[in-house]
């Protein structure tokens, strides 16, 4: 009997010693799998395309463009990007970006400036990878449209930009400065190149933008006898929305509220302009020249909406990278020729993730003391106390 019961004690030593592997790694995937792979299906499953307030009378109704708007993506470069904090932060956004494709199937996907971190001052082979490592994390079907416009770590500010940089920014990205589809006009504006200054490509950048007016002024004369307007092909005779990397000028996020908002303690601090914002100038320009519907920029990486002269809304968009904000998300726009409605889909909090593999690591920390009788299990503990005598 002895040795029979010292056999089973030793087979059952041993089963425990091979199941306690297979036990931890089953946790590990299992944490890894729903932080790393899931949950951004549990947080975007939440979203849904916002529905037209004003349905269309009379004829058919408008077309609407389902529209996706991201801002201030940051790829790190090879100078200042740490290699884990890297390929942390574009696993993030590549999962978040292709499960937002996945579920929410919009037709057009705008990203409004500073997509890369180093643009300013890239090699030209470091520059060569990271447009590749771009094209990789944002790769979409051949049905959805990616429109991009430059931000000024793409291409630096004012005073280090040149013909170069913008050229190969222009050139790698496909970028437009005009866009229309189904009746719409988007108009993307390059306002690093906004500085007032005459210089060459400020110079380029507004006469593209008066030839833009120009154009949008004949559609929506459309009719009527128009000297200015040749043979051209018109565009759709709808007010365009405009979209750029810096915001309208505007003094401070003061009066911007919402859970993605500047922090307290920045909201009050001014902006300075052609470096925050646009100048006052360049922003009455742009006003006047195109006199849009609706204006989305990024640049704070904090969610405002401000209302301009005229009653234009302006949509500051959060950053879509975890480097900069806790809580990331982006925009979603159901467009007509007539009218829009927009709503927020917000990503995974860094935070939430962070405590689950918290929880992870406990739980791992738990199983292999209790297996190696460092801490004894709750219900032998709790059988423990059942055996103590009873004071009478």
């Amino acid at each position: 009997m002895i040795r029979w019961a010292l056999q089973r004690l030793t087979f059952h030593l041993l089963r425990r010693r091979r199941s306690l592997p297979l036990k931890l790694a089953a946790i590990v995937f299992a944490g890894l799998f729903f932080c790393e792979f899931l949950i951004y299906y549990l947080a975007i499953c939440r979203c849904h395309w916002p529905e037209m307030k004003t349905p269309a009378r009379g004829r058919g109704r408008d077309p609407v463009l389902r529209a996706m708007f991201l801002a201030d993506t940051h790829l790190l470069g090879e100078v200042t990007g740490h290699w884990l904090d890297k390929l942390r932060r574009e696993w993030q956004m590549e999962r978040a970006f292709q499960t937002a494709l996945w579920l929410l199937q919009p037709e057009v996907v705008f990203i409004l400036g500073d997509i890369f971190d180093e643009g300013k001052w890239s090699t030209p082979q470091a520059w060569a990878h990271d447009v590749e490592r771009f094209q990789k994390m944002f790769r979409h079907p051949s049905h959805v449209q990616l429109k991009v416009v430059a931000g000024n770590h793409d291409i630096g500010f004012h005073y280090r930009m040149n013909r170069y940089k913008v050229r190969r920014f222009e050139r790698d990205l496909n970028c437009e400065k005009l866009f229309s589809w189904k009746g719409i006009n988007f108009v993307m504006v390059n306002s690093v190149a906004l500085e007032g200054d005459g210089c060459s490509i400020c110079s380029e950048a507004e006469e593209e933008l008066t030839e833009i007016s120009r154009r949008l002024n004949c559609s929506r004369q459309q009719g009527r006898s128009a000297s200015q307007c040749g043979v051209e092909e018109l565009l759709p005779a709808s007010a365009p929305i405009l979209l750029q990397h810096y915001p309208l000028y505007r003094k401070s996020d003061a009066n911007c509220s919402g859970e993605d908002a500047a922090p307290p303690e920045e909201k009050s601090i001014p902006f300075k302009e052609k470096y925050d914002v646009l100048s006052q100038e360049a922003s009455q320009k742009l006003l006047w020249w195109l006199r849009p519907r609706l204006i989305l920029s990024g640049h704070t990486h904090s969610a405002c909406e401000v209302l301009h002269p005229g009653s234009v809304p302006e949509i500051s968009v959060p950053s879509f990278s975890w480097r900069n904000r806790n809580n990331p998300s982006f925009i979603m726009g159901s467009i007509t020729a007539a009218d829009y409605a927009l709503a927020k889909c917000y990503l995974p909090f860094e935070d939430t993730v962070l405590a689950i593999y918290c929880g992870v690591a406990s739980l791992l920390v738990l199983l292999i003391l209790i297996h190696f009788q460092l801490l004894a299990p709750p219900f032998l503990f709790g059988g423990y106390l059942f055996r103590l005598p009873t004071i009478r």
